[in-house]
């Protein structure tokens, strides 16, 4: 594993009870979750939002197999333009290694490969979790989230998803589930989802003290801070489900299934609602790099 020096250094100071501005950035976003040349577009605004927020921005990918944290702008540029590139969640890491390639990291290898570098805060767009009408369809960032005791700011789970198993997954498995500023999970897409959070956070303070308290109670699992999509750029409700609605039921028509579903059905949604589905997910992407990074400093 190859760890920036100024992720490093960053890292070392934590140690040493100085703050620790670093803000764990995936990459899956940018090998599978944008078209070219969005993708990079996206990687260095997010990028960019955590330092005009005072933090230091640290990409995670797999890079001729070796796990990188903290992409300089010539790898984040090769990532973006590489078409071979894998999705690499926490079964694929071993292989994608042992085969040298690259690949982009997704919440759970992300989230594991962090906490490996000593980084406390981890900045996504949704998580995964668990799916539609096939409940045994679980995905890997959930299982990770309740061992790995990292801050994961979101937009709540990804809206293709069945939202309150995942919320029931999340609390069997003892992972807080906080609201900034919100007293909803949040659906993505849309601000509220009608399902409760734990507990409503209403500062940076707030969370890092929640964070404090976990880590003094010995306790394994991830603080989850959801951040509901600013209002300009939100997709309403109503239309967000009945857009992921007739997605999913054209998924299930043409066998879409596994590691295809998700870009599948991410693809439609940006089609079916005219490309408002896409601005709201650059958007909350942007808006959860400041939170985190705001969570850094605290």
């Amino acid at each position: 594993m190859h760890v920036d020096p100024k992720i490093e250094q960053l890292s070392t100071g934590a140690s040493a009870g100085r703050g620790a501005p670093g803000v764990a950035l995936e990459s899956a976003l940018i090998t599978h979750g944008f078209p070219r040349p969005t993708n990079l577009e996206i990687a260095q605004r997010m990028q960019a939002a955590v330092r005009e927020a005072g933090g230091v921005p640290a990409t995670i990918a797999v890079l001729d197999g070796a796990p990188r944290i903290g992409l300089d702008e010539a790898e984040l540029v090769r990532l973006a333009g590489d078409e071979t590139a894998r999705k690499v969640s926490l079964r694929d890491l071993p292989i994608v290694s042992a085969q040298g390639a690259n690949g982009g990291t997704t919440v759970a290898a992300t989230a594991r490969l962090a906490h490996r570098a000593g980084i406390r805060v981890f900045a996504t767009g949704g998580i995964g979790g668990v799916h539609r009408g096939h409940p045994e369809d679980v995905s890997a960032d959930l299982p990770t989230l309740a061992e790995t005791p990292i801050v994961v700011v979101c937009a709540g789970a990804k809206a293709i998803l069945d939202l309150s198993r995942t919320l029931e997954y999340l609390e069997t498995h003892g992972v807080p589930v906080l609201g900034w500023r919100t007293d909803e999970f949040p659906a993505f897409y849309s601000r509220r989802s009608g399902l409760p959070v734990d507990a409503r956070v209403e500062s940076a303070e707030e969370v890092a003290h929640i964070a404090r308290a976990r880590s003094a109670l010995s306790l394994p699992a991830a603080l989850l801070v959801c951040v509901p999509v600013p209002t300009a750029d939100e997709l309403p409700a109503e239309e967000a489900e009945r857009v992921i609605a007739r997605a999913v039921d054209e998924a299930e028509q043409q066998g879409v299934t596994g590691k295809a579903l998700t870009p599948f059905l991410l693809a439609r949604l940006d089609e079916l609602s005219g490309g408002r589905a896409r601005r709201a997910n650059e958007a909350l992407l942007l808006n959860n790099a400041r939170v985190a990074a705001q969570i850094a400093q605290a």
